[in-house]
């Protein structure tokens, strides 16, 4: 295909431009006798004009392959969490999803557990490669918990190696999470799988 698209280049080129020879082609005089003396040649000139070319782009209705990704409801056990914290305010229910997006292998993810402070809820995750070959392909794994408690401020924490993936920058990714725990002052873990 590339080869064809460059004869075409080739073809288009030669055929959008008009030559005109400006002057003729001399060959070099020569005097042959014991010295050798020679006047120089002339090389034949072109003066060429080139067409006009504009480059842009054109809408235009062509096929082009996707992959879909069929998203179906489907009625699951997802893990429920009534949280009554002192001096609170009203309590709406939340589903904490975590999702990471992996390439080359499947993976799985699972929130493992849920650790409260004053303030924030740490959703901390696992995300383990799996023996199957993706091939090219993208895929998105996920887990949820639903919670119920007062409006609280949510990071997630994922074990792991990160996916080479954008998707994958709004969470942050650990490799020792017993390291990243003993950062966390006046915690209580509230959820464990």
């Amino acid at each position: 295909m590339k080869n064809f698209i460059g004869l075409m280049m080739i073809i288009l080129l030669v055929s959008s431009c008009d030559i005109q020879q400006k002057k003729e082609a001399k060959l070099p005089d020569v005097d042959v006798d014991v010295d050798v003396d020679a006047e120089a040649g002339q090389l034949p000139t072109f003066d060429v004009d080139w067409a006009d070319v504009n480059v842009g782009t054109k809408t235009k209705m062509v096929k082009i392959p996707k992959i879909v990704v069929v998203m179906e409801e489907e009625e699951i056990e997802v893990p429920y969490i009534d949280v009554d914290m002192p001096n609170s305010g009203e309590k709406e229910e939340l589903t904490l999803t975590v999702e990471a997006e992996v390439e080359n292998k499947e993976h799985s993810i699972d929130i493992k557990e849920i650790i409260a402070t004053s303030n924030k809820l740490y959703v901390i995750s696992e995300l383990k490669e799996l023996d199957q070959d993706l091939g090219d392909k993208k895929l998105r794994v996920s887990d949820r918990v639903i919670l119920n408690a007062p409006d609280l401020n949510v990071k997630h924490i994922i074990m792991g190696e990160k996916p080479n993936r954008v998707f994958n920058d709004q969470y942050k990714y650990v490799t020792d999470i017993n390291s990243f725990k003993s950062g966390l002052k006046n915690s209580k873990v509230i959820f464990t799988k």
